[in-house]
């Protein structure tokens, strides 16, 4: 394969342009019809024990609506050391326009999964660049392209200071400036807290945020590169209304219970798509960026 076959199979460095091929990992391939696993839901942070059947179902409707949308939708197998949160395929690699990053998951159970990444992509013609090491920890929803020369990365309980300059060293000398954006305690390590939990970037200058959580810093530098602003309705905070994903051309994924924030995004012009999460989404604490990793945007 030449190296523009392989160029226009794979690339990263964007949240919003249109998506083209996306992985997931549906509640099958992670398990969730597996007593032994599901049995450690309360470990693992879930709200109630999952109820696979329900899950599978909105799974599947996520996946309609991302083909829907035009992408192709890749499934990645099932592992027998994959643990529940692997159906939030976002966290565990990071797509660049060289290759996938093999991250290294702050929560610990979550840790083999970057492997299981690295490899099917490997298998389907996308290199894996690199991957961080301990003591090092990373997740990709503390990563946001804030354009094509700027990733800005939030640190806090599951990227910690060693891991950002773990990327800092791969992406500087391709060019990438990368900033670090502390992040609140909110409910504490046991809690998933990304930067993506607090922002979503809609289009090249709009980010959907639950502003109250932000840092002073990071509104301030979204501010100075003029990003404008949609808040949530905070009433919604709890069932994910800040995880948004942009399909391109003005069109995003939402959960379908956060009827307050969606309103909002439709007033402001965009074209609103979405799907049930209430067991797969609100559940494990992760919406459809969470569990989508975007593998080509053009």
């Amino acid at each position: 394969m030449t190296e523009t076959a392989i160029d226009n199979t794979f690339n990263g460095h964007s949240m919003v342009g249109t998506l083209e091929r996306v992985l997931v990992c549906s509640p099958r391939s992670a398990g969730w019809d597996q007593p032994e696993r599901a049995a450690r839901w309360k470990e693992l942070g879930f709200a109630h024990a999952p109820d696979f059947v329900t899950a599978q179902s909105q799974h599947e409707a996520l996946c309609h609506e991302l083909e829907a949308a035009g992408a192709e939708v890749i499934q990645l197998p099932p592992a027998d050391d994959l643990s529940l949160d692997a159906v939030y395929a976002h966290d565990a690699s990071f797509a660049t326009d060289k290759g996938l990053i093999v991250l290294r998951p702050g929560k610990t159970n979550r840790m083999p999964e970057g492997a299981h990444h690295g490899a099917f992509c490997v298998r389907i013609a996308i290199p894996m660049k690199a991957k961080i090491i301990a003591p090092g920890t990373a997740e990709a929803g503390d990563m946001v392209w804030l354009d094509a020369k700027t990733l800005l990365i939030g640190r806090g309980y599951r990227t910690n200071a060693e891991g950002i300059r773990q990327m800092w060293d791969l992406l500087a000398p391709r060019g990438i400036e990368v900033l670090s954006a502390p992040l609140p305690h909110g409910g504490g390590p046991g809690e998933c807290l990304h930067l993506m939990s607090m922002i979503s970037l809609l289009d090249e200058r709009t980010a959907l945020v639950d502003l109250p959580w932000l840092a002073v810093e990071t509104v301030e530098l979204l501010q100075a590169r003029g990003f404008k602003f949609i808040e949530i309705d905070r009433s919604e905070r709890e069932t994910l209304a800040c995880n948004v994903l942009a399909l391109g051309k003005n069109r995003l994924l939402a959960i379908e219970e956060n009827r307050k924030t969606n309103a909002r995004l439709r007033e402001a012009g965009f074209d609103v798509r979405t799907f049930s999460g209430s067991e797969l989404c609100v559940n494990g604490g992760g919406g459809p960026t969470c569990l989508t990793r975007p593998l080509l945007r053009l």
